[in-house]
């Protein structure tokens, strides 16, 4: 006879410090405190319960930005996941800094492939066995190279170079600690929904992954996906819903014998508040309303950055500041590093943070037009479009870009309204962060580029040029002016 047992897994990711909840519609949405309530809760009615976080709990509020992930730990400490992965902007605050962090933690972070490249020595336990009810369930760390262009910084820290080694490495731990009769097994992963489902596909059916617990790509899937047997899903963004399993489990044969995978909605009707959690709160936001409370500026109305892999608003207007003020042709700035969806019309200084979290120095490229027509060209590839998590730029104002998917080809290209010249030298403007991974995100060499001419750092501090300009300026506006379309 089937021995069978219940489990619930509680899952979140990509929490970026998403600590507050918020007011919509005169309901309070998400914060910590309503998570941890929910948590507790079901931990109190359901005997067998776990929670777990996969990847990027730093980075997004000020919270996290002034405390450098200090903040961020003992707020996850008060959560007291089971088990954590890191996922890319753990790494933002540097690999040495993470390690430091991962001290002050009171939770297992595992990680099976970040290594130092001297000796391979891994810098994080790759996975972790939790034992509940007398079921014992594997937990493994997976985050690829293709989402830590963060640690092209760190020379000496290496990773895996794609999902095919990630695969290899899962097998090997899979093969030493099935014998340890183990029930289930579950993939914690930061690489993205896509790249889950081929990572799924790669593995043996005889490693016995159940589970992939994901996140990067902030994908709020309706269901599960099941690649190769294995259920695959995500939780969005944030602290406003929560992953839920409640997973029926045959201790006998190791595997899952039914389930059901519902998000729930954090919110003040379903979910009690946590007022020690609260009280922490509380604290590090009045340390930081001292600093980060002051007036920016005021814009005429709210500007908006819906997404991405467009011109926004928003972004034209940054790229714009960036750009007039450093004396360049073009600015590229990387439309990810805009963090919040709207901005304004009042902008302190915790807004202007929260939205621009990441200060890099800013290095001038000097591109021929003939090249910079094969940069645009790959910033705008397919893989953009088809949901992979492509890095993509708001350009400033000087170009417009006219461009054809089903033809691969611009119906225009040109630069203070003549068309580009493939011989003309153009002084192109990128963030540290992407001159540091030039020939991935840009699709061009060093090499290439310094025979044009010397690449220089123009500014040491991207967001001292914006909270400058935008401190000496009111009532600013920006609207869509087609600098980019994609037809």
């Amino acid at each position: 006879m089937n021995h069978l047992k219940k489990l619930t897994i509680l899952h979140s990711n990509d929490l970026h410090g998403d600590f507050l909840a918020e007011q919509t519609d005169e309901r309070l949405v998400g914060g910590v405190s309503m998570l941890s309530g929910y948590i507790n809760q079901v931990k109190s009615t359901e005997k067998n319960t776990l929670y777990c976080i996969a990847g990027d709990m730093f980075r997004g509020s000020v919270i996290d930005t002034e405390y450098k992930g200090i903040s961020t730990i003992e707020i996850m400490n008060m959560l007291s996941p089971d088990v954590v992965t890191i996922g890319n902007h753990e790494t933002d605050y540097g690999v040495a800094h993470l390690l430091f962090i991962e001290k002050c933690a009171k939770f297992p972070i595992i990680n099976a492939n970040l290594h130092i490249k001297t000796n391979g020595a891994r810098l994080f336990k790759p996975y972790h066995i939790v034992e509940i009810d007398g079921m014992k369930i594997l937990f493994i760390g997976i985050l690829t190279e293709e989402v830590l262009s963060q640690t092209k910084k760190d020379e000496l820290i290496g990773t895996f170079i794609d999902i095919d080694e990630a695969a290899q490495e899962i097998g090997k731990i899979c093969n030493t600690y099935n014998s340890l009769d183990v029930d289930l097994t579950v993939l914690l992963t930061h690489i993205g929904f896509e790249e889950d489902k081929q990572l799924a596909a790669r593995l043996d059916p005889a490693w016995g992954v159940d589970i992939i617990i994901g996140g990067h790509s902030h994908t709020l899937p309706d269901t599960p996906e099941t690649i190769n047997n294995i259920i695959i899903v995500q939780a969005g963004t944030g602290t406003d819903q929560i992953g839920r399993f409640d997973i029926t489990v045959n201790t006998d044969q190791n595997c899952i014998d039914s389930y059901t995978w519902q998000t729930v909605p954090v919110r003040a009707k379903t979910c009690p508040r946590d007022q020690a959690l609260e009280h922490i709160l509380q604290y590090y936001q009045a340390e930081t309303d001292k600093k980060y409370g002051r007036l920016v500026t005021k814009f005429k109305r709210t500007l908006t950055h819906p997404s991405r892999y467009c011109e926004t608003e928003l972004g034209g207007l940054l790229s714009d500041i960036v750009c007039e003020n450093l004396g360049l042709d073009l600015m590229l700035l990387g439309s990810g590093g805009i963090r919040s969806k709207e901005l304004g019309p009042i902008v302190l200084y915790s807004d202007f943070i929260e939205c621009f979290p990441y200060d890099d120095s800013v290095h001038m490229l000097p591109v021929t037009g003939k090249q910079l027509r094969q940069i645009i060209l790959h910033i705008l590839r397919d893989e953009v479009w088809s949901g992979d998590h492509c890095e993509f730029y708001q350009f400033s104002g000087r170009i417009r870009i006219i461009y054809r998917r089903d033809t691969h080809d611009f119906e225009e290209l040109s630069f203070d309204g003549k068309p580009l010249c493939d011989e003309k030298i153009y002084r192109i403007g990128i963030e540290l962060y992407h001159y540091k991974n030039l020939e991935k995100f840009l699709s061009i060499s060093y090499d290439e580029v310094e025979k044009n001419g010397k690449i220089r750092v123009v500014s040491t501090s991207c967001r001292d040029i914006l909270d400058e300009y935008l401190s000496a300026h009111q009532l600013l506006d920006r609207e869509i002016d087609g600098r980019l379309v994609v037809k």
